[in-house]
């Protein structure tokens, strides 16, 4: 279980303590649960978590009692206050206090389990650009390590569109780093001390996906025992990054273009409209110039999209960045693991350069780790690297012409289709079957996943 998927839950209903947990778990989750602000503390100092979800009121002192010292830490948990007793002056109280997010309840599962997702989400991105910025030996831009020309061009173009407040495509293929750009975007506007908010269109519901973005009112349907802003309404006078843009349907598409041109958004169930200031980035690996051409994309949102549109080159393309990564990474592994590998003999170093990376910059790393726990000397050799880094080594040269029919070459090739069943095979037993885990070294969402699967 991935050490960035720990959550302290502290609720003193014990009934609802156990179905959170039992919902947690479930969703792949480590859960630590107790039923007091005693018992919490006693955890967050012996295992602090990721996430920390507190009932406003419990035995004793209350839930917001839990995070002042959470201040003091380098990377705080992000902290979730739940209650029965929810109002607008405990909800500003609450986030005041340091809370990331505040639900009453009842609680609705979905939207619970989202806002869960989100807030880890939110974290780990916190926690990677922080990552980044401690490295300073490694020259960087908002957390983005790139000397090559292509990386040099696209921060210039990163600091020219910033401060403007028209929205932002960012495109590149899975793993380039889309979430650090708009991240640099947000940073480096005049909106930079405003909300950052980040949403998955992949992992969101049909059906919820309206209500997660504008909110809803009261009764708007079965479950809305009261109202509830949405993430357009929570990232007013900040950013909001829409990542996997191209899996938005098409009715929400509509629903967002008029948003994008009149700046106000409907809750769902309600009357009136509501007047909003929100910088708009979405983020996809898709082409949406194919999306629009077989009608799965609107054309009319795509060019008001396009305005300012930012492509990330591939890691292929990035010549000696590669390097650079690559011993950015080894130096985070060691400080995390207390390791003291100097780097990468030759011949690894030329396998990394000439490999192809087609997950880029994460399939990168997730090498780079591998290797550095399976290394026992000073230096990451052939041997440490994943097989299909070391296999293209081993491919020989290429035929000479008229050495065998092409035929026959073909023949011995396996397709397409049974490359990429074994390829999934193999992260799935690397990582014991963990389909979140896999699906992040895939470089694609649990989603896509699943439908490989099937």
């Amino acid at each position: 279980m991935s050490k960035t998927d720990h959550i302290l839950l502290v609720e003193d209903d014990a009934a609802l303590r156990e179905l959170l947990e039992e919902e947690l778990e479930a969703e792949g989750y480590r859960v630590t649960a107790c039923g007091d602000a005693e018992q919490g503390r006693h955890w967050l100092q012996t295992q602090p978590p990721d996430l920390l979800i507190s009932d406003l009121r419990l035995p004793g002192k209350d839930g917001l009692s839990l995070l002042p010292a959470l201040k003091a830490q380098d990377m705080p948990p992000a902290v979730l206050i739940i209650t029965a007793f929810g109002s607008v002056q405990q909800a500003v109280k609450a986030l005041q206090a340091g809370a990331d997010d505040f639900l009453t309840k009842p609680l609705e599962m979905d939207h619970f389990l989202l806002t869960v997702s989100r807030l880890l989400e939110n974290r780990r991105l916190r926690r990677e650009v922080q990552q980044y910025r401690n490295m300073l030996a490694i020259e960087q831009f908002h957390g983005i390590i790139g000397q090559s020309p292509a990386m040099q061009q696209l921060f210039h173009q990163i600091r020219q569109v910033a401060t403007a407040d028209a929205p932002v495509l960012v495109q590149g293929e899975s793993g380039t780093g889309k979430e650090l750009v708009a991240r640099a975007l947000h940073d480096q506007s005049q909106r930079s001390a405003g909300p950052y908010m980040v949403v998955n269109c992949g992992g969101i519901p049909g059906e919820l996906m309206e209500s997660e973005f504008f909110g809803h009112a009261a009764g708007a349907f079965t479950g809305a025992k009261s109202r509830r802003a949405g993430l357009f309404q929570q990232a007013n006078g900040g950013t909001l990054l829409l990542d996997e843009m191209g899996e938005m349907p098409l009715p929400l598409q509509a629903k967002l273009l008029r948003v994008l041109q009149d700046g106000k958004v409907r809750p769902v169930g309600s009357d009136h409209e509501i007047q909003l200031d929100v910088r708009i980035i979405a983020a996809t690996n898709r082409k949406l110039t194919e999306a629009v051409a077989d009608g799965s994309f609107r054309e009319d949102l795509f060019y008001r999209l396009e305005t300012f549109a930012l492509q990330i080159p591939p890691l292929r393309e990035r010549g000696d960045d590669i390097q650079r990564l690559a011993a950015f990474f080894l130096t985070r592994f060691n400080a995390r693991q207390q390791r003291h590998i100097k780097g990468f003999s030759d011949e690894a170093s030329a396998l990394l350069q000439h490999y192809a990376f087609p997950g880029n910059v994460r399939e990168l790393q997730n090498a780079v780790e591998r290797a550095a726990t399976f290394c026992d000397g000073a230096l990451i050799d052939v041997e440490h690297l994943p097989q299909r880094i070391r296999e293209q080594g081993d491919a020989g040269p290429e035929p000479v012409a008229g050495e065998g029919r092409a035929s026959d070459h073909a023949e011995a090739l396996p397709s397409l289709e049974t490359v990429q069943r074994r390829h999934i095979h193999r992260v799935l037993a690397a990582t014991e079957g963990n389909k979140r885990r896999a699906a992040e070294i895939l470089g694609i969402t649990r989603r896509t996943l699943y439908r490989w699967l099937e």
